[in-house]
């Protein structure tokens, strides 16, 4: 093992603990059972930690966010975070030592997680209650309500992109090019329609220019006259029966200038919260997202869905390790089967090619954030789902057909994840992240959280609000609660940071299958 030069560390110690500030309380234990604690800062070797009421001595450098062992771990004994295992130690591990990829292992295929019938940590978090609760919309014909009021200008075919974006620039409307629409096959074309379909049709969405090609595998034409039908407003053009591109930016120009003074006649007007579909997601997670921001956006899962909310838990390969806690919250075994079905297949799908899930779960963001195993990921990614009962599982991009809480079956990715909550209806996506990320959606408000107050202030321009707190003194009731508040202004028509720098890149669709 590579030494340490202590007076090059001691230096870095002095300048770190400056960013790290945690007072005497050096550690974070979150369970009674559990066999690790994290390091509210950088830890030295040497050093005496508290540990709910015991002293641990450190035996090797801790960084910040990481975990050190409490107690002797055996070489194959479970190591215990959240009141659950982690993985197992690949070697003794005696306290005081920090424990990540070194000595800590996934033991996903060594045990049967469906047998263990654990149960959810709870942690013992007092419930956000409030009142009736509205925030200003915009009503749709449909009964559904929007919280912004775009002019979308959308591609059906990659062909249409120049077009599309030209007209965008030339009008201020909203404009998504893309790579889609042409050279796919069954379940990918479907998907890719049902996709654009739930864009266009979005509740965020006052009326659509639809631009294709004239030639492509995805029917324009028929889409436009199956939206009009629902009572959306709806135009179409093709690029080659407008005679080119040139033709085709004119007429679009015109046609969205008509569709931007149609819809700023549309008002808000007061709605219950109860009509607010969230999707939530967690993008470059680090040691603090499933102890500061995940669970305080839990609670606002909770709070809304006991309001008569819906919200989408989505990311589906990032339950694994963890689905078993999932499935024994759903409403009902066919709920239950179809969770741990779409875990098995995502794994079953990573095989066939070769990979091995568990070197791109955690990823290497995640893994210098202090993550080291896939269940220990996702025992801190559930926790943004909240506590209520699972509703409902759906398919990528499918509308809910419940309130309540609801699981979507997506990739971890987070444009791809993102897109297919919004398509499902999601007006509003809260984005934990402790790493950093500034991205944001073409016409869904995403609220970014930060996990700790070090990224908070990194990436001030591009972060909302910051759970970091937690570990200042704030509790999960109060961060939660100044979530929902902020949840309710954006709904009501506050603009969130991504939306200010017009950030708007968290449109992908998942493959499926090959493209001819």
């Amino acid at each position: 093992m590579k030494l340490i030069n202590s007076e090059k560390l001691s230096r870095k110690y002095n300048v770190m603990k400056t960013l790290f500030p945690c007072g005497l309380k050096c550690s974070l234990h979150l369970h009674p059972a559990d066999n690790v604690a994290l390091a509210l800062q950088p830890l030295l070797p040497g050093m005496e930690v508290e540990v709910s009421g015991k002293n641990v001595k450190t035996r090797d450098f801790v960084p910040y966010g990481h975990k050190f062992a409490i107690e002797t771990i055996p070489l194959g004994a479970w190591v215990i975070k959240y009141g659950q295992p982690i993985g197992q130690a690949i070697r003794l591990i005696e306290p005081g030592y920090h424990v990540h990829v070194h000595n800590l292992a996934s033991a996903r295929n060594l045990r049967n997680l469906v047998e263990i019938g654990a149960q959810m940590h709870s942690l013992g978090v007092p419930k956000i209650l409030l009142n009736k609760v509205e925030f200003r919309g915009f009503q749709r014909k449909d009964g559904r309500i929007g919280v912004r009021n775009h002019v979308l200008v959308l591609a059906t075919v990659h062909c249409a992109n120049g077009v599309v974006e030209q007209i965008g620039k030339k009008t201020g409307a909203v404009a998504i090019p893309h790579i889609y629409g042409c050279s796919q096959l069954g379940e990918d074309l479907v998907q890719t329609r049902r996709i654009l379909e739930g864009y266009a049709s979005h509740p965020n969405v006052g009326a659509v220019l639809l631009v294709g090609l004239g030639c492509e595998t995805m029917p324009t034409v028929e889409i436009a006259d199956e939206l009009r039908r629902q009572g959306i407003n709806t135009q179409c053009i093709l690029i080659q029966e407008e005679g080119g591109s040139r033709n085709a930016v004119f007429r679009g120009v015109k046609i969205v200038r008509r569709l931007l003074r149609e819809v700023s006649k549309v008002h808000r007007e007061p709605v219950p919260v109860s009509e607010l579909i969230v999707g939530v997601e967690c993008g470059g997670s680090d040691a603090w997202s499933g102890i500061t921001a995940n669970p305080a956006v839990g609670l606002v899962a909770d709070l809304l869905v006991s309001l008569g909310g819906t919200v989408i838990l989505s990311e589906v390969t990032e339950f694994i390790g963890a689905e078993h806690l999932l499935a024994a919250r759903a409403v009902s075994p066919t709920v239950a089967q179809r969770i741990l079905e779409a875990v098995a297949r995502r794994e079953a799908a990573a095989k066939e090619m070769g990979i091995d899930l568990q070197g791109a779960q955690p990823s290497p963001g995640n893994m210098a954030g202090g993550l080291t195993t896939l269940e220990e990921k996702s025992l801190g990614a559930i926790t943004k789902g909240g506590s209520t009962l699972i509703q409902e599982f759906v398919g990528y991009g499918e509308r809910p057909t419940a309130r309540g809480l609801v699981v979507m079956d997506t990739a971890g990715n987070d444009p791809e994840s993102v897109t297919a909550m919004v398509a499902g209806g999601a007006q509003i996506v809260l984005f934990t992240t402790g790493r950093g990320t500034p991205v944001g959606n073409p016409i869904a408000p995403v609220i970014k959280i930060a996990s700790n107050t070090p990224v908070y202030k990194k990436l001030a321009d591009d972060m909302d609000l910051n759970a970091g707190t937690v570990l200042e003194g704030k509790t999960l009731f109060e961060v939660g609660r100044r979530i929902f508040e902020f949840l309710c202004k954006v709904a009501g028509g506050a603009s969130t940071a991504a939306e200010r720098w017009g950030y708007r890149e968290l449109f992908a669709i998942e493959p499926r299958g090959p493209r001819v």
